[in-house]
This record gives structure tokens, sequence and C-alpha cells, in this order.
């Protein structure tokens, strides 16, 4: 029996700083999630969570790579692992000692704020095409019943390069885009 391929149907999102702007009397029911915890508010005598730290040269480490191994391993249970590659740790893990260059990191979180900080029909242009995960909008979006996620995010592909869809991003982005992955090494 031969197996043909499907095409993914995706569903749709609303741009949560659009959203921001109307006086709503309450959250939308796409993002009301009763399915999770509820959401930590600090209090003047309340810490937040600690985001959890992953150090990269002890994953690589014969010495200290299980411990490590089994931190990450929980992090990313208690976290979630796609959270674990977001720039900002507010949401995620934090990775330190990757061996990418500092300067460059902050570059690309100050230039994909500069992008976030774009006005409506700017960031517009780089929106996802439908049934394409790649661009500004929500990830994983199945179905226009699906709970989302209170946050927009722009999801591009670096490696491998063929992949790459410049088209998607304003200009001030796409050299941060080519620099990062070629800052990247692979190492035995």
């Amino acid at each position: 029996m031969e197996l043909k391929p499907t095409a993914l149907t995706l569903g749709s999102s609303l741009r949560v700083p659009e959203l921001a702007k109307k006086s709503l009397a309450s959250v939308p029911t796409r993002y009301v999630r009763s399915d999770q915890d509820p959401p930590f508010i600090p209090t003047s005598s309340s810490s937040s969570p600690q985001v959890p730290v992953i150090d990269m040269e002890k994953l690589l480490s014969e010495q200290f790579m299980d411990t490590e191994l089994e931190k990450f391993h929980n992090a990313c249970k208690d976290w979630g692992f796609f959270r674990c590659f977001k720039l900002s740790c507010v949401y995620g893990v934090q990775l330190i000692n990757h061996g990418v260059c500092l300067s460059l990191v902050e570059k690309l979180k100050l230039e994909v704020q500069n992008f976030f900080d774009l006005p409506a029909d700017e960031k517009k242009k780089c929106c996802q095409k439908e049934g394409d995960i790649e661009g500004f909008g929500q990830l994983f979006v199945v179905s226009e019943e699906q709970k989302l996620d209170w946050s927009d995010m722009v999801y591009i592909t670096t490696l491998p390069t063929h992949l790459r869809k410049p088209n998607l991003l304003p200009n001030f982005l796409l050299p941060l885009t080519y620099a990062y992955p070629s800052s990247l090494s692979l190492t035995d």
C-alpha cells in the first residue's frame, strides 16, 4: 500500500498587539487556558519562578554530562521543550556557554525587539502565509478551535540555507539571520 502525503491544514491566530489595543470586556476564549496552571503573578513578598540555566559546556563534559542532562530533561519537562530555544528566557530555559558570540546574541535580541516594535502594517508584510509556519504569527496553530498562547513570534529557518525565505524578514534582520548560523560550529 502506497502512502500519499497529505497537506497539513493550519489554523489562524489573532495578533496579540492588535487584541491589546481593543477595549475587551474579557479575554477571548481562544486565549483562556484552563488546561494549564494559573499564571504566576508575583507580589512584593514572592519571587518569580527561577528560569532554568543549562550550561552547554557541562552537557559536553564527561564529568558533568549526566547531572546537566538530568537538569536539561527536567527543564524541558517543566518548562516545555520548544520554549528552550527562544532568545528571551522569560518563558524558557537559558542556555549558557553555547559558543555563540555574546555580542551577536545581544544584537539579534535587539533587532528582534526592533521588529516587534514595528507598526502592525510593517509586521503584516512578514506574516505567515496560509499553510506555512514560517513568518510572523503563532506556531503550530492547527485548528480554529485551538487554544492559543498570549504571544506572537517570528519563526524562520536559517539552516539548511536552501530552505531560507529572506522575503519574510525586514532588511535590517537579514544580515543577522545569516551571521547567526555561520557562528555555530559543530564539534566532535
